[in-house]
């Protein structure tokens, strides 16, 4: 069984030698998988794959594998990956939830607490010398009204965290949990109402057909102009565009954001050298995106919500785990 990793880090490498000598032949890739370089020739007779959410799996690069069976994600979302294509030629793909609910939640709340009480912006006017008191003026969280769009298993962290901080929670989901409403005090409600009331608003959906730039410019002018916005879930749950233009003219207060639209366009050299073969939109957002860091009430953090020590752990472990139960012809975690 011939296995590639993909989007490999250093603190990965000694778990996946582990777990994978003298089981299978593998290969360690710490690059991602785009369609912008070609797929390596000793990597394409895998059997099996596994990326992480920097790659960008589509039909241009699933189609050099010509042996593959399993791809293995070191993720929950799986928005990366061209599911019609595997669902064509039988290719299974797994995830890893429920590995950050805690971790993602506290991240979140970090970048809450980094844009209220201007704590990035503060260290670098003191680095600096040029501390201005009038620049660093916070709010405070307690009392506040916390609005979260979707109370899954990471959301419901949240939930719990902003509770013990004596905030106010309303929530946006499909389904009501009563376990939520009753350890606290969680009020449902629509969308809407949840742009009017939310002082703060975190972000906590995965990204769907349905629910793709939910927050667009029409959304921005429902919010209060105190609002701050939280992203961990996926870049394109926001409009990019709307989200600059609503900071821009203080349509809200601020956001803190750990993920954005076509981000592997930011830290990824192959789209760097092939920027002439990117389309308009992705170039555009690209723009957006590099503006948004000239922003003082932005906090923009490279999507790295979930890399805590344990989480990634948890990600390697249930990784290795889905493979072994693959091979052995069973199914976990299966997306499709």
């Amino acid at each position: 069984m011939k296995i590639v990793y993909f989007d490999t880090a250093d603190y990965e490498e000694q778990f996946l030698k582990e777990n994978s000598e003298g089981k299978y032949t593998y290969y360690l890739e710490p690059s991602a998988l785009n369609d912008l370089a070609p797929v390596k020739d000793e990597y394409k007779d895998a059997e099996i794959i596994s990326v992480f959410t920097t790659s960008r799996v589509n039909s241009k690069v699933l189609e050099q594998f010509k042996n593959l069976r399993l791809i293995a994600l070191r993720s929950v979302g799986f928005n990366h990956i061209d599911l019609d294509y595997c669902k064509e030629h039988n290719i299974s793909v797994v995830n890893t939830p429920n590995y950050g609910n805690i971790t993602v939640a506290e991240f979140a709340l970090a970048l809450l607490l980094d844009v209220c009480r201007k704590v990035t912006v503060s260290y670098l006017e003191y680095k600096n010398s040029r501390v201005s008191p009038a620049n660093l003026i916070g709010t405070e969280l307690f009392g506040k009204t916390a609005g979260i769009v979707g109370l899954g298993a990471i959301g419901a962290e949240f939930a719990r965290i902003a509770h013990g901080l004596g905030m106010n929670i309303i929530a946006f989901d499909k389904f009501e949990k009563e376990e939520m409403k009753q350890k606290y005090g969680v009020v449902y409600t629509d969308f809407d109402t949840l742009l009017e009331k939310s002082d703060f608003i975190s972000i906590h959906a995965p990204l769907t057909k349905d629910n793709y730039h939910m927050f667009d410019e029409k959304s921005f002018e429902k919010m209060k102009d105190s609002a701050i916005l939280i992203n961990t879930g996926r870049g394109e749950l926001i409009d990019t565009q709307a989200l600059f233009n609503a900071l821009v003219n203080k349509k809200i207060a601020g956001a803190g954001l750990d993920v954005l639209e076509n981000e592997e366009t930011m830290t990824d050299f192959d789209y760097m050298f092939g920027i002439n073969r990117l389309d308009k939109l992705t170039l555009e957002q690209t723009i957006i995106n590099s503006r948004l860091f000239q922003l003082n009430n932005v906090i923009i953090t490279p999507h790295t919500a979930f890399n805590s020590k344990e989480a990634v752990r948890r990600i390697l472990n249930t990784t290795m785990s889905n493979i072994e139960v693959f091979i052995s012809g069973g199914h976990q975690n299966d997306v499709i």
